[in-house]
């Protein structure tokens, strides 16, 4: 069993502020194409023991940015993601396991309505006091995965051999939340129970 420096238990909120939720996937057999989903959410519960956490993610796919308006239409079109009819893409946890700073994260990945078993290699960036007094956590993961295993399988013959989008789309996560905030009656609670032990 483990615990994570800073790392506290309890339900940890989300920041979406300074999280990003990216993706690359090879264009053309030349070059890859990033691009990022700008609307997530996200719900950390660390346990007693690291290992005993939980996290569910839902991103809005409608929310996709690769810089290029006419590539997120066919993106977000039933040739991909059909947002219309598939709105979320959404990540359960179900095990969480640890080695030193680092973690894999296998939970059920949802996209396109078919759910795959993932598992995502993520690195615990550690816990800092922000100059607001927010204590906040950090967490950076990645996993691959094939878009035709969720039913994603558009594509075009190039000329000269090969096709347009490879199938192999590598996801990447910077993410942080904020850490548990104190139950003010209980805080109140404590300090009247150490004065009247005072």
């Amino acid at each position: 069993m483990t615990q994570l420096n800073g790392l506290v238990p309890g339900s940890w909120t989300f920041d979406p502020a300074h999280s990003e939720v990216g993706f690359s996937v090879r264009h053309a057999g030349i070059s890859k194409v990033r691009g990022t989903f700008t609307e997530a959410d996200a719900q950390l519960t660390v346990g007693e023991q690291v290992e005993d956490s939980t996290l569910t993610a839902t991103v809005q796919m409608a929310s996709i940015d690769t810089k290029n308006a006419d590539r997120d239409a066919h993106v977000r079109s039933a040739d991909f993601f059909d947002v219309e009819q598939y709105p979320t893409m959404t990540f359960t946890s179900t095990s969480v396991a640890v080695a030193g700073e680092e973690l894999t994260i296998t939970g059920e990945l949802t996209i396109k309505g078919t759910t795959r078993t993932v598992a995502l290699a993520t690195e615990f960036n550690g816990v800092v006091v922000d100059p607001f007094g927010v204590t906040r956590g950090g967490f950076s993961a990645e996993t691959t995965i094939s878009r035709k295993d969720f039913g994603i399988t558009w594509n075009a013959a190039l000329e000269a051999g090969g096709v347009l989008v490879s199938d192999k789309v590598t996801i990447t996560l910077d993410v942080a939340f904020t850490a548990p905030q104190e139950d003010p009656e209980e805080t109140v609670e404590g300090q009247e129970a150490i004065s009247v032990e005072a």
